[in-house]
């Protein structure tokens, strides 16, 4: 099983800036804790014993809070110098990473991923990255992706109206060996220059659980978060 996680974590929240202000998202009040609590809750339920902060924006507030805070898991961080795209703070983390396969998640979504049913998944298909998706329904927010019988990823669409579809749930599974590979720059974005370039490969693979999802990037999410993470079925 794979025991670590790069949390991307860097995110400035401008749609949230009307209730959260000066806070990275990850920071955003859910209840008396930052969203980030119930993020960690969650790797730790799912086996995870290292996860590694990808930072930029006020990193210092989530240094300083892991640092008061009894975590239920191991905490390094990886503050970015400067914005590097969501690609760029992966491979600006890896080096701080234990072990050569690991997951990658976004630290403003909370997806309850079964992480153990998708590294089976991922193993079974020999795949070199494994992306979640979540099948979503009367939905404009998103770009779908397609998939064929054996989940290999065909196909991602840009976002429109749709009835039903699937969706990038933002957490992937993969290893630093095949990122290191691919001699990818300083600065780009994951989900351009990876994910959609590795469709003509063949090498991608899709993940689908129907299970909890929220973004917390715009404020009805964030508002619904607040019941859903304290009181309601997806609490720790």
């Amino acid at each position: 099983m794979i025991r670590e996680c790069i949390v991307l974590a860097g995110g400035l929240g401008t749609r949230l800036r009307s209730v959260v202000a000066d806070k990275p998202k990850c920071m955003a009040p859910i209840g008396d804790k930052p969203f980030l609590y119930y993020l960690l809750q969650y790797l730790h339920r799912q086996g995870i014993t290292h996860a590694v902060l990808s930072l930029g924006y006020r990193s210092e507030q989530v240094i300083d809070w892991c640092q008061s805070t009894e975590l239920p898991l191991a905490v390094s961080f990886a503050v970015e110098p400067e914005p590097l795209g969501t690609g760029g703070a992966i491979m600006h983390a890896l080096p701080q990473l234990k072990d050569n396969g690991f997951f990658i998640t976004n630290g403003d979504t909370f997806f309850e991923v079964p992480l153990q049913e998708q590294y089976l998944f991922h193993q079974q298909r020999q795949s070199q990255l494994t992306l979640a998706l979540k099948p979503m329904r009367q939905f404009e927010r998103y770009g779908t992706i397609q998939t064929a019988t054996d989940g290999s990823v065909t196909a991602f669409n840009e976002k429109q109206y749709c009835e039903e579809g699937l969706i990038n749930g933002g957490i992937y599974l993969t290893t630093a060996a095949f990122l290191n590979s691919l001699q990818l720059p300083a600065q780009f974005s994951f989900e351009k220059e990876v994910l959609e370039k590795q469709v003509q490969h063949g090498s991608l693979y899709g993940f689908i659980s129907d299970t909890y999802f929220i973004d917390i990037g715009i404020p009805e999410d964030y508002e619904r978060a607040q019941y859903d993470l304290t009181e309601g079925t997806a609490r720790p």
